[in-house]
């Protein structure tokens, strides 16, 4: 029996991103999940009690979080729900936790742009393979638009890098 679930709500935190000492990379957030119910006597709908998680992702998951989901956007979750109590003060908490597997925009309320990640996901220019940039390789230093900011590269199926936004997650000059 599998254990996973499917949670949907919207981003209510900034994605906080970190390593750990192991040098595993992790991100997480606060999800807010609200019911809704049509009210038939107002013929509205209503949003009833919202449900608080932290989501937390590691390794590939975490890195394309925090480049792909911002506060406010409606996601869908899939992973393991941790719930933990504790006592303190007198006082009883919880914790609702869930270790994200897959996490994705939910496409009912808006489109997305899908980039697939090929080995390992983004690519800082300085880390990115040789390549000639007449052939849709990496750039030379003195072609980054922003100056000082790093410029984020991905690899194409051909084995081309590819420049992305780092701040949107788009391709750069896209014609899409």
């Amino acid at each position: 029996m599998s254990d996973y679930m499917t949670f949907r709500g919207f981003v209510a935190t900034d994605i906080k991103t970190s390593t750990t000492t192991t040098g595993v990379g992790t991100a997480s957030f606060r999800l807010g999940s609200t019911a809704r119910r049509f009210d038939r006597n107002t013929s509205t709908w209503v949003d009833t009690h919202t449900n608080w998680f932290t989501v937390q992702g590691y390794r590939q998951l975490a890195g394309n979080m925090g480049c792909s989901i911002k506060k406010g956007q409606r996601v869908i979750v899939v992973g393991r729900l941790k719930l933990r109590t504790w006592e303190k003060d007198g006082r009883i908490h919880f914790a609702h936790e869930i270790d994200a597997e897959s996490v994705g925009h939910d496409l009912m309320w808006g489109s997305a742009n899908y980039i697939r990640t090929v080995n390992n996901g983004p690519q800082h220019a300085h880390e990115a393979g040789p390549a000639d940039p007449d052939e849709g390789g990496e750039p030379d230093d003195e072609e980054h638009v922003d100056g000082d900011a790093a410029a984020v590269f991905l690899e194409d199926a051909d084995g081309n890098y590819v420049p992305v936004d780092a701040e949107t997650g788009e391709l750069v000059d896209s014609a899409v």
